[in-house]
């Protein structure tokens, strides 16, 4: 498998995690609650330092790198095993309007694996991005907090509730996270 965009050491990433067919799975809070708890976990016991991240309905974007004796990508592997399990027990046991749908389209998106598995939530692998100085580092900053904006579901960044863009902004936040825009130093 490719390393060109796998985070491979401690260094600072731009992260892109993304759903099956890019399919909107976060458009329910409890879907969107269980990312911030998987994300906060992460932080306290696996090591993740996010620095900035917006979870969008179909992505998740983040600013991040691992502490030291922490691996990254042993992170974002994990992350990914153990939220697809969840989503799809809330799909199943939670109110869903789209349930027979995101199970069937889950389902199908297994079809062409090799491995037995019986749904897949997020794509195979991710894109990261190594943040090689402080201005590419603020470049992806901006670009992760204006994706709500571009997207059209708020006018301004902090206003977008599951977005780091307001712990930059100093209000209440759904996730803490290492506020710098100089992590690289």
């Amino acid at each position: 498998m490719s390393t060109k965009y796998k985070a491979t050491d401690n260094q600072c990433y731009f992260i892109t995690i993304t759903t099956v067919g890019w399919i909107d799975i976060f458009t329910r809070l409890n879907q969107k609650k269980l990312i911030i708890k998987s994300l906060e976990y992460c932080q306290k016991e696996k090591g993740l330092e996010i620095y900035a991240y917006c979870l969008m309905h179909s992505h998740l974007h983040m600013v991040c790198r691992s502490k030291e004796g922490f691996v990254l990508a042993n992170i974002v592997r994990d992350f990914k095993k153990y939220t697809s399990k969840k989503i799809i027990k809330t799909i199943i046991e939670e109110p869903e309007s789209r349930r027979e749908w995101l199970l069937s389209y889950c389902k199908e998106a297994c079809n062409h694996l090799k491995r037995k598995q019986q749904y897949k939530v997020w794509q195979d692998g991710y894109h990261a991005e190594v943040l090689y100085s402080n201005s590419f580092l603020k470049e992806k900053i901006n670009y992760v907090h204006n994706n709500p904006v571009k997207d059209r579901i708020v006018e301004c960044p902090e206003d977008y509730i599951f977005s780091s863009a307001r712990n930059y902004a100093d209000l209440a936040s759904e996730l803490n996270i290492v506020v710098s825009l100089e992590v690289l130093m």
